[in-house]
């Protein structure tokens, strides 16, 4: 079992959430997200719901702060809605400014350091209907945004993350058609993922102008495995690496867009794309690394990049996710590799696992999900032990959440929430976290 005194004094323990997924979208004057929309069209959601209530999060931050702070935890990393700030995505609407300066005055005033992501996938409608990251505007729309969040909040938080997770803004809504706007079009995608960036790189440098610092990026890490030994398996595994894992990680530092995964999208990419790479690779403070499971990967042939997942040999999540904490260890190493000699300070910014949690008799013992953590934080200890300086660890998530195209069967949290009542109640692994903080 870990406990706080086997870390560094300025190690940081949190807690996760994203603002679509857990405030409801039905209050404080905020407008349609592009979620709202691929919400309300069938056969996009698995129970057709959306977040319009979500936990409540709105109306019952204050006990949801109080319980982070009393599980001992050092931070609350949290997103701001862009619907809610400027619902048709141009003009800020002071309601919703006013509900992150309570939030992040709450934080403080429980002695938790606020963790901003600026944008968990909840785009604005108005500006999905004009493209929205198809549309090389998005890094100026998406600049005024962060300008307006920061400049009422900013003088609190202690980090700030442009993007939590481009591959899914990009690859996995444009391409795979899983996630909003749920589209399956390749020339979609190869400029989505090249706005992402873009826009990550632009706003950098304007807030980096407007006198913020400690701003970084949050990106997902899969480990991507061959189902086989041969010789068709192995390079879909390493093109779908190149697109998931290195994509986002080498162009942000400054190494380019990966050949294997440029084989395909060379096409799709917007006009003198290559003049934007100095933007895309403006210098960031920190990384957040997220992982939560590998994938195998078949050679199917076909149009590019010809490859289907299959499932793997290990222990899977509710969803079917496998667990394997080697993963996090390796991209902790790996981030490190990339990061070296830039000054950059690395987190775990995300790493949990969905199971199918009950009350029972007043309590939520998932233990499964206890040594999930158990073993994970291990992982981070390991690399430690290797000499990366990891500075945190973000549990996902506090609450069980709106689950995306999911909707709400799928349990994260080490709080379980009623969704019927809105009840919260304290996990074995919330609590289990309490006692290990403590010593």
């Amino acid at each position: 079992m870990f406990k706080r005194s086997d870390f560094p004094d300025d190690f940081i323990f949190g807690v996760a959430t994203s603002a679509y997924q857990i405030e409801g979208s039905s209050f404080g004057g905020a407008g349609s997200s592009h979620w709202d929309t691929f919400a309300n069209t069938p056969g996009n959601i698995v129970d057709g719901s959306d977040g319009a209530v979500a936990c409540d999060h709105y109306n019952r931050w204050e006990e949801d702060l109080d319980l982070i702070r009393d599980g001992n935890f050092d931070a609350y990393r949290f997103s701001t809605s862009w619907a809610r700030v400027m619902p048709d995505g141009r003009n800020v609407n002071a309601e919703g400014l006013d509900f992150y300066d309570r939030l992040v005055d709450g934080m403080v005033a429980r002695g938790l350091k606020p963790v901003l992501t600026l944008h968990h996938w909840d785009l604005p409608s108005p500006l999905a209907s004009q493209g929205g990251w198809t549309n090389r505007d998005i890094a100026g729309w998406f600049t005024d945004y962060a300008r307006a969040v920061m400049g009422r909040i900013g003088d609190r938080v202690a980090m700030t993350a442009t993007l939590n997770e481009p591959w899914c803004i990009a690859y996995l809504a444009h391409f795979l058609g899983a996630h909003a706007p749920g589209l399956r079009d390749i020339r979609a995608t190869g400029r989505a993922m090249h706005h992402v960036l873009l826009t990550h790189g632009t706003a950098i440098q304007a807030m980096r102008a407007d006198g913020h610092d400690n701003l970084g990026l949050v990106l997902n890490f899969e480990t991507a495995a061959p189902a086989s030994d041969s010789e068709a398996d192995r390079k879909g595994a390493e093109t779908q690496d190149a697109i998931y894992n290195r994509w986002f990680l080498d162009a942000a530092m400054g190494q380019g867009y990966p050949a294997e995964a440029l084989e395909g999208f060379a096409p799709h990419l917007p006009e003198g794309w290559e003049q934007d790479m100095e933007i895309i690779s403006t210098p960031v403070d920190w990384l957040g690394v997220n992982h939560y499971t590998r994938a195998h990967y078949r050679h199917i042939g076909g149009a590019w990049p010809q490859t289907e997942m299959v499932p793997g040999p290990l222990p899977k999540t509710q969803i079917g996710w496998e667990m394997r904490p080697d993963g996090l260890y390796e991209f902790i190493m790996r981030a490190a590799r990339a990061i070296e000699g830039k000054g950059i300070k690395l987190f775990v910014t995300e790493s949990g696992m969905a199971w199918d949690d009950r009350v029972v008799d007043g309590g939520v013992a998932d233990d499964v999900r206890q040594g999930y953590i158990r073993d994970h934080v291990g992982a981070v200890q390991r690399a430690m032990a290797k000499g990366v300086d990891v500075k945190g660890f973000f549990q996902w998530s506090l609450l069980d959440n709106y689950e995306w195209a999911l909707g709400y069967g799928p349990r994260f949290g080490i709080v379980h929430v009623d969704y019927e009542t809105q009840k919260r109640t304290p996990k074995g692994s919330y609590l289990m976290f309490r006692e290990a903080l403590s010593r």
